[in-house]
């Protein structure tokens, strides 16, 4: 039986210049190791930390240690040093800021980070947002170090705005967004969604985009046969070629009501993927986080 060492925080730096903070659960003497990528919104590592237990305890009975980290787009606002040499600016991140194709910036630091460390074996998680980090860092990174992904509940939030927002808002924000990046007034906070969502014209765009790199699940596009991209759709999540395995809840609130359809549309268009569908779970996975962490560490 492995001993497991207790969690300790780490710090590791991208190339661009910020320090991103985590938990790394280490499995003692082992050289496997798992990331983690959270989803959006206001999320973080460290809040409801014995809560997220399951997963790390599952993994390191398996020999393998977890890395759970803060990316840049946890939490809704959070400024951050950027260093660049012996300068140092403030800068707005979070969700309201975040541009999904940096995810390979961040994924990239913590491979070096845990490579520095003697790790050797390498495994990506990433769960809501995170599954959509995964396509995405595959789609522009396919070789890369890791050996498997596991997807969990990758979501359309490109359908949903659509859906809250209505065609004529949507398009009519889209099209502000646009301009106001190309004024440089991008990081300008979008007053016509507060209180409710708060997002400047540039994350807005990035992840409201039918053409952008955060639309990896277009699941509204299909069930709906309403027409939002003009580029092919899935083309992110088609790109896999390692093995994965694609998790998601059957009560997933934000899933369009029907797992058994989401699933189906997956499976035509990656057939030679792995599916589990956990019973009487949201798209939190709450009270069915031991269920999700013993589907992951039995798979991997």
């Amino acid at each position: 039986m492995l001993k497991l060492q207790y969690m300790k925080f780490i710090e590791f730096d991208t190339s661009d210049g910020l320090t991103l903070p985590g938990l790394l659960y280490e499995a003692k003497d082992s050289r496997k190791v798992a990331i983690f990528l959270h989803g959006n919104g206001s999320s973080s590592v460290f809040y409801d930390e014995n809560e997220n237990k399951d997963l790390p305890n599952e993994l390191n009975k398996k020999g393998i240690s977890l890395l759970m980290f803060n990316n840049r787009g946890a939490h809704i606002i959070k400024k951050l040093n950027v260093k660049n040499g012996d300068e140092i600016e403030r800068k707005r991140f979070g969700c309201a800021y975040e541009k999904i194709k940096d995810c390979v910036l961040d994924i990239d630091a913590a491979v070096k980070f845990l490579q520095k460390l003697g790790y050797k074996e390498f495994y990506l998680i990433g769960a809501s947002t995170g599954a959509n980090k995964i396509c995405v860092y595959n789609f522009y990174k396919s070789k890369n170090v890791f050996k498997k992904y596991i997807l969990i509940a990758g979501g359309d939030d490109t359908g949903i705005y659509y859906s809250i927002l209505g065609k004529d808002k949507f398009f009519k924000l889209l099209k502000t967004s646009k301009e106001k990046i190309e004024k440089g007034e991008g990081e300008e906070l979008i007053k016509e969604l507060l209180p409710d969502e708060i997002f400047s014209y540039a994350g807005f765009y990035d992840i409201a985009n039918p053409d952008g790199d955060y639309n990896c699940f277009p699941f509204s596009e299909v069930l709906t046969k309403t027409k939002l991209s003009t580029k092919p759709l899935f083309r992110y999540f088609k790109s896999i070629e390692k093995p994965s395995l694609v998790i998601y809840g059957n009560n997933d609130e934000y899933a369009w009501g029907d797992i058994s359809k989401i699933v189906k549309i997956l499976k035509s268009y990656q057939p030679n993927l792995e599916y589990r569908t956990i019973e009487n779970a949201d798209h939190g996975f709450t009270g069915k986080k031991n269920e999700l962490a013993k589907t992951i560490s039995d798979w991997i």
